[in-house]
Formats: structure tokens, C-alpha cells, sequence
């Protein structure tokens, strides 16, 4: 016996030598039949440390500086089951904050999707807030005059019409025009782990995809920004017959010990209708129903997990939308929907359209299937047509192939993380 633990204790000996154990490394001794013994080495993870989490990071660069928040309710530090808001924590450090830019559902959070919001003073504050999502989506001189530097802080979904990255776009035009320094506070993309949809084409670009980018594009919102400057996409460049080197002056605060390919739990729902995480996956493959007839299961606790239509025939499953926070006037409101429920779905780890296709074919009205902005969140005109004409699924990817491809090599240059 004392000639096998002799065996073991230098195993172990070379096994610690010739690896780098973190100290989050335990080591189990397994004792098998036969007094065959065996070391296990299991690893643990490094805890991610997301960019607002490193104020040590961010402080020296504001100190002194007039600053101006872009953010909303999922601006927040964690700790024990407790959250303080960046803005909170920043004028407890006696930062001289002298207003906040607000985007789609307000600073917040409360808002429906689309809903006008208008410029307010916060209650809790007394800071004015500056709507990036009413009359203009873009702050002019007199929004950014006497700041000196810009935070940027918004939890991203990593779906291409999600609209925080327009107003990302355009917070760095504003800083390039007016020579503001931007800082990104990293978050992840619980959607990071894949690159799939259309790329959209120059004649649906709009306020949901304002770059030619596919719907889910596998970044963080820092990495974006980088790819956004990069490629010389602001003031809509990528438009004109001359490229416009306008860059924005970009700092981004890294996280640490992020793996885009892990999953990743929000610790607050990014917007009213996307409550939890099978909705935020679900959401890149059933955005498209935004325009169609079809409704999402706004006005119900299942949003973007489910979808139906008064008109279908009886399924198994039926929802009642009703008009509540965040859905004020729900598609069928008050109306009985036949439809299917989507929790139980596998992890999506590629655009779903059978959805898409299956609502098209139930559809009794196909002539106003598809509404005008359809182009816009499907990021071309090609996508509907396929559907009318019954392109299968696998025909319809074969052909987004090429501009993904293309897209690839274009984001592997602003990557930070694996």
C-alpha cells in the first residue's frame, strides 16, 4: 500500500507541476477497486467580471469631466441579490453627472416597444433625461453641449433589430461631431454563441438595422462599437460613393473571463417583452411575426415563447392577449388565439424560420401576410418571396451563405474575446 501512495503523491506532484491551477482547481482522489488510485483535477471557472463592475477601470477617466449617461434599467451592479444603477453609484462617487440619454423603453425600462418617449427630469435624481427614442434618435450640439466625455452602458440581446445599437450608432456620431470621448462598459451576448440570418442589404436598412450585419452577429456590444468605427460605418457611409473616415474616440472597458460560447443568464430582463432566457433566445427567429398578423404572446407572461392568431384552427394550446405594462395595445386583445407554445423548444443555436413558414402556410389571408416593414427586420426583400414561393428552409440558409462568409471576416478582425 505504501509503495502505491508513494505513486499517487508523486503523480499529483507532477500533474500540479506541469499545469496552471487556478485557485478555484479541487482536487478529488477517487479510490478504485484493486487500490488503484486515482487523482481528479477539476477545474472551476474564473468569475466574470463585466465592464460596470470595474470602476477602478472608468473613474480615473471621468474625474474631474463633465459626464453624460447613456443608459437604462439594466445600467446595474449585483451583488447578494442587490442592485444600485450606474448613475446611483457614479454620484456617490461625486461624479459630476449633467444628464442622461434615454433609448427605446425609456430610461426605466417601462415603456412599450416603439412608444414615443419624451424628454423628463428622473425623480430620484433630478438629472435630465434626454429621449434618444421620440422626435430624433441622434443628440445634436445643444444636447452635448459642455460634456466631455460620454458613458455608454445598455444590456445588449445580440439580435440585429434589437434597437439599442442604432442608438449606439448614433451616440458615436454625435461624439465624433463634437470631439466627445465615449466609453463602453461591456456586457454579454447571451446570443454570442452563433452567426446566422440574412445580412441586411442597403434598401431595408432602417432604425432596426442601421449596418450591414446579419441577425444574430456573435458580438458584445463593445466589440460591435469597435466594428462600427472600423469599418467606417458612421454617418451612414456605407451609403455613399466616398467613405467618410469620421471615427469616434473609443475607450471600452473589457470584461474579464467571458466565453461568448458559455451560456449566459440576464440578471434583469432587458426589455418589458423579453421576460427571461428562452425568450431572448426565441427572439432572433421570431421577430419576423412583429410584422405579420401573427402575435408573439404580447399582452401575456409568455412573450416571444409563443405564437398564434385568432384565425387558425384549434391546437392544443390558446392564449387571451391582454392589454398590461409594456403591451398597451397587444395584437387580438381580449381575443381567444389558437397557437403554439414554444418554452420547451431546444436551445436555438441557429435562426428557426419553420415557425415562420408554418404561420405563412395557415395563414387564410396570404395576400396581407407580410406587412411593409417585414424587408426591414428580415434585412431584404428576398426572404418573403422565398416564403410565397416555398423555398424549404435548407434552400433559403444555402442562400445567405455567401454574405455571411463575408461578414465573418469582417468581425474577426474586432474581436476581443474567444
Amino acid at each position: 500500500m505504501k509503495h502505491y501512495s508513494y505513486i499517487f503523491y508523486n503523480l499529483v506532484f507532477l500533474m500540479l507541476k506541469n499545469f496552471q491551477i487556478s485557485k478555484y482547481c479541487i482536487i478529488l482522489i477517487i479510490k478504485i477497486k484493486f487500490f488503484l488510485i486515482v487523482p481528479v483535477i477539476l477545474f472551476g471557472q474564473n468569475e466574470l467580471k463585466i465592464g460596470i463592475e470595474k470602476t477602478e477601470a472608468y473613474l480615473p477617466l471621468i474625474n474631474d469631466k463633465n459626464v453624460a449617461i447613456v443608459s437604462n434599467h439594466t445600467s446595474k451592479f449585483y451583488n447578494s441579490n442587490k442592485s444600485i444603477h450606474l448613475v446611483d453609484s457614479l454620484l456617490k462617487l461625486n461624479v459630476n453627472i449633467i444628464k442622461v440619454f434615454a433609448p427605446e423603453h425609456g430610461f426605466r425600462g417601462n415603456s412599450d416597444a416603439g412608444e414615443k418617449i419624451v424628454n423628463t427630469v428622473d425623480l430620484k435624481t433630478g438629472l435630465p433625461i434626454i429621449s434618444l427614442y421620440g422626435d430624433k434618435k441622434k443628440p445634436d450640439k445643444n444636447d452635448l453641449k459642455n460634456i466631455d466625455v460620454i458613458i455608454f452602458d445598455i444590456q445588449d440581446v445580440g439580435a440585429r433589430f434589437y434597437t439599442y445599437l442604432s442608438t449606439l450608432n448614433y451616440i458615436m456620431e454625435g461624439c465624433a461631431e463634437n470631439n466627445i470621448d465615449l466609453i463602453i462598459l461591456d456586457r454579454p451576448n447571451p446570443n454570442g454563441h452563433y452567426i446566422d440570418g440574412p445580412v441586411m442589404k442597403k434598401e431595408s436598412m432602417s432604425f432596426v438595422g442601421l449596418h450591414p450585419v446579419p441577425i444574430v452577429y456573435g458580438m458584445s456590444i463593445g466589440e460591435y462599437a469597435k466594428m462600427i468605427n472600423g469599418e467606417n460605418w458612421l454617418n451612414n457611409s456605407y451609403l455613399k460613393a466616398t467613405t467618410n473616415n469620421s471615427k469616434c474616440k473609443l475607450t471600452i472597458i473589457e470584461m474579464s473571463d467571458y466565453n461568448r460560447l458559455e451560456k449566459y443568464k440576464l440578471p434583469e430582463k432587458p426589455s418589458p417583452n423579453l421576460p427571461n432566457q428562452k425568450s431572448i433566445n426565441l427572439y432572433p427567429s421570431l421577430c419576423f411575426f412583429e410584422q405579420t398578423p401573427i402575435s408573439v404572446g404580447r399582452g401575456t407572461d409568455k412573450q416571444f415563447q409563443i405564437i398564434g392568431s385568432s384565425d387558425w384552427e384549434v391546437t392544443n394550446f390558446n392564449f387571451k392577449p391582454k392589454s398590461m405594462k409594456g403591451a398597451k395595445y397587444p395584437k387580438f386583445e381580449n381575443i381567444l388565439c389558437n397557437g403554439y407554445n414554444l418554452e420547451n423548444e431546444k436551445y436555438l443555436s441557429k435562426i428557426n424560420l419553420r415557425w415562420l413558414i408554418l404561420a405563412y402556410k395557415k395563414e387564410k389571408n396570404k395576400e396581407t401576410f407580410f406587412r411593409s416593414g417585414f424587408h426591414r427586420l428580415a434585412g431584404n426583400k428576398e426572404l418573403e418571396n422565398q416564403i410565397k414561393n416555398e423555398i424549404s428552409e435548407s434552400e433559403i440558409k444555402k442562400s445567405w451563405e455567401k454574405d455571411l462568409n463575408e461578414f465573418k471576416k469582417i468581425r474577426e478582425k474586432y474581436l476581443i474575446y474567444n
